[in-house]
């Protein structure tokens, strides 16, 4: 049967596993039905009150036998998540006393929910849009601070806010254009095309400064991949476990300790960074080595962030060089660790082949500079300033791309003035900004969209 969005659904709300409170959701047209089958004491229809909870026993309505002891919160229509009717039992939070809560509201009529189907129906039954439907996700998957700012902000309409902005300047300039097209002769206000090229120009800036802080968002909601590089024996997994604050990785005085990628998350500052401690790096060894030292050039293809760290205790030499050869053109924070130690590097040659980019002095060992060294990651990371508190950021490509082909079809509304086309031309591409614009929003979509979004999304959200 073609699941319906008529259909009553269920589904268990909380992560799997024991806990001290499990939820079982329902929502749909039967969930106050279903409610008043099999929560005890009976319930009155006519005393129901919305978010207003009720202590009492789930049971069998057929054995009267009691499952658990339950808190029942109603939520009724169109106050709620889903905007229908939904009612919560929150119970005890073990596994077998949640699976038989959710069998008996199956049993009652319900049908088992689809990943993300509650936010979904919020969306279809108009009360989020698709942003904010987005949103929710990126909330429950935030890794850092940072991201879980910018998801907030999204999920509370800022983005929606945008966007409705961008569409209602654009639909005003679209009906006074078709207005000069279906009535050219009445005595209607034309506008002049010097303003209709000056705002939709305004537009597109605004447009395409959103579309610029995707980068930004991308990092706020992915990470930033950060390799760690250097030759062998600098200190790059001493480093690591600095920056992880325990021991992670194996730290010994042999060279070539390090065979193999590590990997690690750590929040510093707000970012989550993906750290991977890697080979060292040198022109000879081992198959097993050299095998290491092969994957560290991957990861360092595929690195936002590259640490490459120095032994500030020896002189520099040319695996030095090659590590800084090997990260060239990558975003770099040079670390000079074992500060600890005599300095004997040449930090003024290290600094000019860097282009003058300053130095971070650490010792991995006793964990000094460690601050220092956030300080500077968080600034070659956001050398953009931008303000999380007051900014809305891009932080999904599907948002990016749309933004990109509605500024595209704006350049083709000045593109058609310029060649002196007729208006209906101008309307085309400005209806076609609109799609674009109505496509981030959810005013347009497609089942395959929906799919798509709502595949990322756990059963019982």
């Amino acid at each position: 049967m073609t699941p319906s969005i008529q259909d009553t659904i269920a589904a268990i709300s909380t992560p799997p596993g024991e806990g001290g409170i499990g939820i079982v959701r329902v929502s749909g047209p039967e969930a106050l039905s279903i409610a008043r089958k099999v929560f005890s004491p009976a319930i009155d229809p006519g005393s129901l009150e919305s978010h207003k909870a009720r202590v009492g026993k789930f049971v069998n309505p057929h054995t009267g036998e009691k499952i658990d002891e339950v808190v029942m919160l109603p939520m009724l229509k169109p106050n709620s998540f889903t905007a229908e009717d939904v009612v919560e039992f929150h119970c005890h939070g073990g596994r077998l006393s949640l699976s038989l809560i959710l069998r008996e509201a199956l049993r009652q009529g319900a049908r088992m929910a689809e990943p993300g189907e509650f936010t979904k129906r919020a969306f279809l039954n108009g009360r989020i849009d698709l942003t904010q439907a987005e949103a929710v996700i990126s909330v429950i998957q935030s890794t850092s601070e940072g991201s879980l700012r910018a998801a907030v902000k999204q999920l509370e309409g800022g983005l929606r806010k945008e966007i409705s902005g961008f569409r209602e300047g654009l639909i005003g300039l679209l009906a006074r254009v078709e207005a000069d097209i279906d009535f050219p002769e009445d005595e209607i206000e034309s506008i002049s095309l010097e303003e209709v090229a000056a705002r939709v120009k305004e537009i597109r800036g605004r447009i395409k400064a959103l579309g610029k802080t995707y980068q930004q968002g991308r990092i706020l909601r992915e990470g930033v991949s950060t390799a760690i590089v250097g030759r062998p024996n600098v200190g790059k997994s001493s480093l690591l476990n600095a920056l992880l604050n325990y021991d992670r990785a194996i730290v010994a005085e042999v060279p070539g300790t390090t065979r193999d990628i590590i990997e690690e998350a750590v929040n510093v500052r707000g970012i989550a960074l993906n750290i991977i401690d890697t080979a060292g790096i040198r022109g000879n060894g081992d198959a097993v080595e050299m095998e290491g030292i092969r994957r560290t050039r991957a990861v360092l293809e595929g690195a936002d962030l590259v640490l490459a760290v120095f032994d500030g205790s020896r002189e520099m030499d040319a695996e030095d060089l090659e590590t800084l050869a090997a990260a060239a053109g990558k975003k770099i924070i040079p670390v000079v660790n074992k500060r600890d130690l005599e300095l004997r590097m040449d930090t003024d040659r290290l600094r000019e082949i860097l282009g003058g980019a300053p130095l971070v002095l650490i010792s991995a060992k006793n964990r000094e500079g460690i601050y220092e060294l956030e300080d500077a990651i968080h600034q070659k990371i956001w050398d953009s300033g931008i303000d999380l508190t007051e900014n809305v950021l891009i932080t999904r490509m599907r948002h990016e791309e749309k933004l990109r082909k509605a500024s595209e079809a704006l350049e083709g509304v000045l593109a058609s003035m310029k060649d002196s086309l007729p208006l209906e031309f101008m309307a085309a591409d400005l209806r076609s900004a609109l799609d674009w614009l109505g496509e981030i929003t959810g005013e347009s979509f497609t089942d395959e969209v929906l799919d798509r979004i709502f595949s990322e999304f756990c059963i019982g959200k």
